[in-house]
Parts: C-alpha cells; structure tokens; sequence
C-alpha cells in the first residue's frame, strides 16, 4: 500500500513547486511592472521639470533683451549695427553669470547645473516687410510688388515669384470691405507654406524678406543688406547700396534727405527714398538658445519696441537634438 502512494506524494510536491514558480513568476512580473512605472514617472517629472527651468531661462533671456532695447530707446532716432543691442551673446555656461552674485556663489559651484546659454537681437526691419505688399482694400500694391520682384530676381526664384506670393497674401488680407473668409494670416516667412507657396521659393527669398505686422514698416538702411537697399529703391544700383554699407560701418546715416545720403541714391527717384527707407527700428527679433544637460531649446520673439515700451508679438519654440 505504501509503494502505490509514493507516487502520488511525488506528482502533489511537483505540483507545490510548479505552483510557487508560477507565483513567484507572477510576483516578479508585477514588481518588474511597478518598478517600470515607478521609473517611467520619474523620467516625466525630470523630464517637465527640466522643461519648466528651459522656459524660465528662456524667459530671463527674453526679459535681458528687452531691457537692452528699452536702454537704447531712450535715445530715439537712430539704429545701427554699432550699438550694444547689435552684438551677439557668444554661448557662455549659466554658472558664469550667476557668480557675479555673491548670493548665488552656491549655485554657482553646484556642477550639476550644466546650462549653457547664447543669444542675439537682430533689426526685423533690416529685411523688407511682406505686409507692404497688399493695401488695405486687399489689393496688391504695384510698386511693391516690383520691389518684391526685384528680391526675387536676386534669389534665383521662378518668374512669377512675386506675383504668386501677392496672390496668397490677398488671400490671408482681403481687405476691411471684402466678404471672402480671409485664410490663415502669417506671422513668419516660413508659414507661407500655409498658402501654397512651395518650400523652395521661400528659402531662396529668405534672407531679405520677413513679416511683419505693421504695413508701415520700413527698411532701416543702417541695418539692411546692400540687395534689400538696392531693390527697395527704384533705380538704385547694387554696386552703390555696396558702398553705402562700406560707408555706413564708419558713419550711420542720420537723414535721409542730408547730401551725403542722396548721393547713393539715383537723381530722379520713382518715389522718395523716404517712403520705403529709414534710419530708425520698431520691431526686434530676439534670438535664445539654451542647452541644458541633452536638451537644446531655442526660441525667437518679435517685439515692437513703443516708445520704452516692449509689445512680444509673436514667440517661437523649437526643441533640437543636442549637437543640432
């Protein structure tokens, strides 16, 4: 009798210690599970905290330019690539400014704020103004548009650059009096894609052409490269906007009207080099970017500088790769 219950007892042990394999394996499942979540949590909250501190930082820069600007405003008239707001802010560790401040010395030597922080202001109105382009009847103007022709000439776009753009635009700017429903408005260069301008013709006209929301806005030929003077002005040559940005290196141009400013600018002028021409900003772009531990963040903000007074009219976020 005790020989045909041995194997009984067996088979019950197997079974026991199957059973507590499948527990213990179910045990560890769930505790790998928990750990993961638990590990998981933590990344977001490191994740959205670090963007939290990239924001604030981003926000001090901001705050930092503003008050160059509002410095240089109180000196109205007058920008040029020679003042302080014009030089750019070469990327330095975020510990270096803040052990200028005694209070600040232990965060200063705390090595595990690995932030490094660079930034410029560049004149907005150093580009020409797309918004020049349709009046307010939400038609294009055709002195601007030979302006607009002039600088896609210069790009190497197709042909009918000039005449496609204004034909998108009068669609985001149909004028006060008009019925249509008014497409999307672009606030930057790069969302003309929004109204079917391909990728290419923008990035040919880049460099001498943005967006601004004041159609009043000027090209400041202290600032502007010598092909947005050269179209601005009707007539004038590319070789003479070449000099006057020799020139303006030495000695900005204070008055449009003066000799020594008329003498770039052609004899018989279609229209007065002060309708399209001046030597003052309103509107900055402000330039940051941030490198925080393996996260680059940068940021672009077009101001309007008013009086003393800063108006952010547009921001821009893009995080990047490190290295990017």
């Amino acid at each position: 009798m005790k020989m045909k219950r041995a194997p009984a007892a067996s088979a019950q042990r197997g079974a026991a210690l199957l059973l507590a394999m499948l527990i213990m394996t179910l045990v560890t499942t769930l505790a790998a599970g928990m750990v993961w979540q638990q590990w998981r949590a933590i990344q977001v909250e490191a994740a959205e905290r670090g963007r939290s501190q990239a924001a604030w930082i981003l926000m001090g820069a901001l705050d930092w330019a503003r008050l160059i600007l509002r410095e240089d405003g109180r000196n109205p008239g007058l920008d040029h690539l020679g003042e302080p707001w014009a030089v750019p802010l070469a990327e330095a560790r975020l510990s270096s400014f803040l052990a200028a401040d005694r209070d600040n010395n232990s965060v200063a030597e705390n090595d595990s704020l690995d932030a490094f922080l660079s930034g410029s202001i560049v004149d907005a109105q150093s580009r020409w103004n797309l918004r020049r382009l349709i009046d307010a009847e939400g038609k294009p103007v055709e002195s601007e548009l030979k302006v607009l022709q002039r600088l896609c000439d210069q790009g190497g776009a197709t042909g009918d650059c000039a005449s496609r753009i204004a034909g998108a635009l009068a669609k985001a700017w149909p004028g006060t009096n008009s019925t249509s429903v008014a497409a999307i408005a672009p606030q930057r260069l790069s969302q003309l894609t929004w109204l079917g301008i391909d990728a290419d013709t923008i990035k040919r006209i880049e460099p001498w052409v943005d967006v601004l929301p004041d159609p009043q806005a000027k090209v400041n030929v202290n600032t502007a490269p010598a092909e947005v003077i050269a179209a601005a002005v009707e007539g004038m040559s590319l070789g003479n906007a070449q000099r006057l940005v020799q020139e303006r290196q030495r000695t900005p141009l204070k008055d449009l009207g003066s000799p020594a400013a008329l003498g770039y600018f052609p004899v018989v002028q279609v229209r007065p080099v002060n309708e399209v021409l001046a030597v003052s900003t309103n509107f900055f772009i402000i330039q940051g970017r941030l490198r925080l531990e393996e996260r680059v963040l940068e940021e672009r903000s077009l101001v309007q500088r008013v009086d003393l007074n800063l108006v952010v009219r547009s921001r821009e976020r893009v995080n990047l790769r490190e290295g990017a």
